[in-house]
């Protein structure tokens, strides 16, 4: 008899659900998809900001896109009318020589130090008949020839005189003392110059006191760091907190400012832990101005009064990035939104998808909107603020409102959460704020302004980390502000916390007002960057 093979019985079952139970598990089942999308897009992110470059410049292969948003936008605005945008010139890069000798790269008036190399007489003896040689030539290498920093004790001899003859006649003699010259601080050896260099190498190369000590030590010199501290605590709080506060009064006169903030960790700090956050508030001058000012602020919180506060008489336009905390502030403070930011949303959502599918995506097309308006407004740089004004309704509100159509039509296709959700969503809550910057042609399309002057501070927390005390962190801000603002005026930090530190004191006894006769503006020409 034949074995019949008997069919395989199958494990799968149909089951019978409900519709509302199906339609719950396709909902789960979505979101379930939404959210691993959403990791995986952090994910991306996260290895950007780690492993990648931190540059936001268009890619090579986006760039036919961008051809095509400008004409996309140019035909919402003109229709079949040809771009104007495409005629603007733009100023040409220039690319410096490379140095190729040690006086291309020093500045003019650099002492020479000039080392002759000759034969002795019984060298410069012919070999062939025994006369003497005569010089018919030479040949000059130059090198460039460094040592570490010097340091000496200055003595002050103050001498005191006497009247013998005085003294003989009425038995009393009569006293004259050489005035002694002011100096930081009775009582102290530190010096202008001390005090100068260790404020320099903290915060303009970013040195922490505890490097500076050991290399002092190094060098035979025991300063320790908390002398090196104490100095630039009095040195900030009795020099260069009056002239911080001249510098204030000056920038809330202006009519447009930059504002941003960046965290501070403070260890000492009441009513906090040592791990919480405090924050540096950072507010500066824009290009319109005739002397850039550059201020820092300690606070311990990011609340908006303590920028309400410190612009206090100030009214006009403040360039902000998108925290809400500026649009609280007063109405005759205009916060204007900042485009770079705006850009830097789509440049994230492009970096969540993979490469071979970013062009033509709908993140692509965002920055490529974005990058359009910065490419007009460099087109722009050499003009007016009247002719720039002008220009911009022309040719840069054509592209806003492609924009907002744009944005509108894609915001309700696009998952809220996903990166490209938020780019949008950003873009359509400070819409209001972004479009400002049309309103009067002194204003700037970024706040990136800002972002370069808070950088400094965000280079020197890297090393030292943290401030000690809240006094110790107001203190940093000063010197900060006055170093900073000593480089936006092209001053050389260094030279010019010398001539302060030299001048105060000697002022302060003679002028109540002495503080505004030591700003950066009023610096001697012996401070300045030395030029090539």
């Amino acid at each position: 008899m034949k074995n019949e093979k008997k069919p395989a019985k199958s494990n799968a079952e149909m089951v019978t659900i409900s519709r509302a139970e199906y339609e719950s598990q396709q909902a789960q089942l979505s979101e379930l998809k939404l959210q691993n999308q959403w990791l995986l897009e952090q994910l991306g992110l996260a290895k950007k900001r780690e492993f990648g470059s931190s540059s936001e410049r268009i890619q090579e292969e986006l760039m036919d896109q961008l051809g095509l948003t400008v004409n996309e936008a140019e035909a919402y605005a003109y229709g079949t009318k040809s771009a104007t945008p495409e005629q603007i010139a733009v100023k040409a890069h220039e690319r410096k020589r490379k140095s190729g000798s040690v006086t291309d790269i020093v500045p003019e008036g650099t002492p020479t130090e000039v080392i002759e190399h000759r034969l002795s007489d019984e060298e410069r003896l012919c070999t062939s008949c025994g006369a003497m040689m005569e010089e018919i030539g030479k040949e000059v290498h130059r090198s460039l020839q460094m040592e570490p920093a010097k340091f000496w004790i200055r003595e002050d001899v103050y001498y005191t005189y006497a009247c013998k003859q005085c003294e003989e006649t009425t038995g009393e003699a009569n006293i004259l003392k050489t005035p002694k010259e002011p100096v930081l601080y009775p009582g102290s050896f530190a010096s202008a110059e001390a005090v100068a260099h260790i404020m320099t190498q903290k915060f303009v190369m970013y040195s922490p006191l505890y490097r500076l000590e050991q290399e002092f030590n190094r060098e035979g010199l025991k300063l320790t760091r908390q002398t090196m501290a104490n100095w630039m605590l009095n040195t900030s709080d009795t020099w260069l907190r009056p002239i911080y506060d001249v510098l204030h009064r000056d920038l809330c006169q202006e009519s447009v400012l930059h504002g941003d903030e960046t965290t501070l960790q403070v260890l000492k700090e009441s009513g906090k832990a040592a791990t919480s956050k405090s924050y540096m508030w950072l507010y500066r001058t824009s290009s319109c101005t005739e002397m850039p000012i550059v201020l820092y602020e300690y606070q311990p919180s990011r609340k908006a009064a303590h920028a309400e506060e410190f612009l206090q008489g100030f009214s006009g336009w403040l360039h902000a990035d998108g925290y809400q905390g500026y649009h609280k502030l007063p109405e005759n403070i205009r916060v204007v939104g900042c485009w770079a930011h705006a850009r830097r949303k789509f440049d994230e959502a492009l970096q969540t998808i993979p490469k071979e599918d970013r062009k033509g995506s709908l993140a692509a097309t965002g920055e490529c909107y974005c990058t359009r308006l910065f490419q007009l407004e460099e087109s722009l740089a050499e003009l007016t603020p009247e002719e720039r004004y002008t220009q911009r309704l022309e040719l840069e509100k054509p592209v806003l409102d492609a924009l907002l159509a744009w944005a509108n039509e894609t915001l309700p296709k696009t998952a809220p959460k996903s990166a490209l959700g938020k780019a949008l969503h950003y873009l359509l809550e400070q819409w209001p704020y972004l479009v400002r910057y049309l309103e009067d042609g002194r204003l700037e399309l970024s706040n990136n302004r800002a972002e370069r002057s808070i950088k400094p501070f965000v280079m020197g927390r890297k090393n030292w980390l943290f401030a000690n005390t809240p006094a110790g962190a107001q203190s940093s801000a000063v010197i900060y502000s006055l170093i900073e603002t000593a480089k936006e005026n092209e001053l050389d930090p260094y030279r010019y916390l010398l001539w302060v530190l030299r001048s105060a004191p000697v002022l302060s006894q003679a002028d109540e007002s002495w503080a505004e006769k030591l700003l950066p503006a009023l610096a001697p020409q012996e401070c300045y960057t030395p030029q090539k």
